[in-house]
């Protein structure tokens, strides 16, 4: 069944090291304080973890994880699909209530990113942060992160935090999608509930930090690990290029920085993409 907790193994009966008994209780002794705000539910499978939360945030009193060993529906930003390889992946969403109202959660995609980059960082992991929400290793897509929203009932706003973070792919699979893609397979071999703890502890303490101070509090540490810095990049829409310009950082609201024949403008992130120029 899709909704069965995990405690031991997967709903499909495999017990092969790849799943590595991702086990929710395995994980709750693992949580730092910013993580024990948290609850932590694992499933063998679902359609979406982002959509699953997104459904429960009226009966919700607290944070929660929910973890999925495989998604059939997953989604990326601007309603692109997500695709997964079963083991292959880190497939989890975070429910957490900000006081904060909507408009005010601005460059929380980008903290997200500086969050999970600083664990991969400290697992001796190098990678950078692509605006407004990928992270790369060697300069392709390692993780997607997709974050939605909706208003709280007595104010403040629910966030749903979505992380892809690929670990180990087949090569079929990246010739599938067509494109370059970014693993990890030295990481795969870690105890996952280790992995998924150090998450969670580092996105707990992000939305925390973020809800007190905005994006003023991460804007250096993105900046020091911008792929794209001093770069010549395009931002396109629908196959249309909008802007061309020196990527030379974002700013304290989390929107990228061009420098442009005409000066220095702002990008908001909307639905937009973001290619160096010379890119295929």
């Amino acid at each position: 069944m899709p909704d069965q907790c995990l405690t031991t193994t997967p709903a499909s009966g495999r017990t092969d090291d790849v799943q590595l008994n991702i086990a929710a209780e395995k994980i709750l002794v693992l949580r730092d304080a910013f993580g024990m705000l948290a609850d932590v539910e694992v499933v063998a499978e679902t359609g979406s973890t982002n959509a699953d939360l997104l459904s429960r945030l009226g009966e919700l009193n607290k944070p929660l994880l929910r973890v999925a060993l495989h998604q059939t529906a997953g989604r990326g930003r601007a309603g692109r699909s997500w695709q997964s390889v079963p083991g292959g992946m880190l497939m989890f969403s975070l429910a957490w209530p900000l006081s904060r109202e909507t408009h005010a959660l601005m460059g929380l995609p980008l903290a997200v990113g500086v969050a999970i980059a600083d664990v991969l960082q400290a697992l001796d992991l190098p990678v950078q942060l692509k605006w407004p929400n990928d992270i790369l290793r060697d300069g392709k897509k390692l993780a997607g992160i997709l974050i939605e929203s909706a208003a709280k009932k007595n104010g403040g706003t629910w966030i749903v935090a979505g992380i892809g973070l690929n670990l180990q792919l087949p090569e079929a699979f990246e010739a599938s999608l067509g494109r370059a893609v970014a693993d990890a397979p030295w990481l795969a071999r870690m105890d996952r509930n280790a992995l998924l703890a150090h998450l969670l502890n580092a996105l707990a303490k992000a939305f925390e930090q973020f809800d007190q101070h905005g994006f003023s509090a991460f804007q250096a540490r993105w900046n020091a690990l911008h792929a794209y810095a001093n770069q010549e990049v395009q931002i396109i829409d629908h196959g249309q290029i909008l802007q061309r310009g020196i990527a030379t950082g974002v700013d304290v609201s989390g929107r990228l920085l061009l420098q442009t024949l005409a000066g220095q403008i702002p990008v908001l992130a909307g639905d937009v993409s973001l290619r160096l120029t010379d890119a295929v």
